[in-house]
């Protein structure tokens, strides 16, 4: 009986030449750590960037471009200017200015005891520090009576009066206000001021 092998296919076997694309496609699959599966990380120093471009408040000090500040008063001043509207934008008075406040607010002064303030005029600075258009953060630097600072950014505010603790970590405070108003620094306040040290026989001193 004659066998039949002529027209017969083998169909288990691959070709040298499919079998040498196989090999190239896996090791190109090891290579690129699982074929498909390697998921896009961003590095640390872009995320870092990329945070640092949106902080706000005391961690924003270093990208504050210019200040706008504004004086007011609520009382009638007769030796001294009216009120003053400005922007500083020369980024290291901004910045320095910034720094102050900033670390006047991070060592808070706390009472106590009862705190003897002058009069109190009223006397206020009150601004916006930018970094370009946007907003770092908006202050109040009350200049009259007890002077205190109050730092606001990302709906917090953080208060402090300037004495004690808080004068001690912001000493350039008032000069660094000066220079961003370009003005002179004895012209940052109201009239001498003056504390009654306690009794009705004591004669009130003078702090400027």
């Amino acid at each position: 009986m004659e066998r039949m092998t002529r027209g017969v296919r083998q169909t288990g076997m691959m070709s040298s030449r499919q079998l040498r694309g196989s090999v190239v496609a896996g090791l190109l699959c090891a290579a690129v750590a699982g074929c498909g599966s390697t998921v896009a990380t961003t590095p640390a120093s872009v995320q870092a960037a990329q945070t640092t471009a949106t902080a706000v408040g005391c961690a924003s000090v270093n990208q504050a471009t210019s200040v706008t500040i504004r004086r007011t008063m609520d009382t009638v001043e007769p030796t001294h200017a009216g009120p003053v509207a400005t922007t500083q934008r020369k980024t290291a008075l901004a910045r320095a200015l910034f720094r102050d406040m900033c670390q006047a607010v991070a060592h808070p002064y706390t009472a106590k005891g009862p705190v003897h303030c002058p009069i109190a005029f009223g006397l206020a600075y009150t601004g916006t520090f930018f970094d370009g258009k946007r907003i770092l953060a908006t202050f109040t630097y009350g200049a009259s009576g007890c002077q205190n600072v109050r730092v606001n950014a990302a709906g917090q505010s953080k208060y402090s009066l300037v004495m004690g603790s808080a004068a001690s970590a912001a000493p350039h405070l008032e000069a660094d206000m000066a220079a961003a108003l370009g003005l002179p620094k004895s012209t940052l306040f109201g009239p001498t001021q003056q504390i009654n040290p306690g009794g009705p026989n004591k004669p009130a001193t003078s702090l400027r």
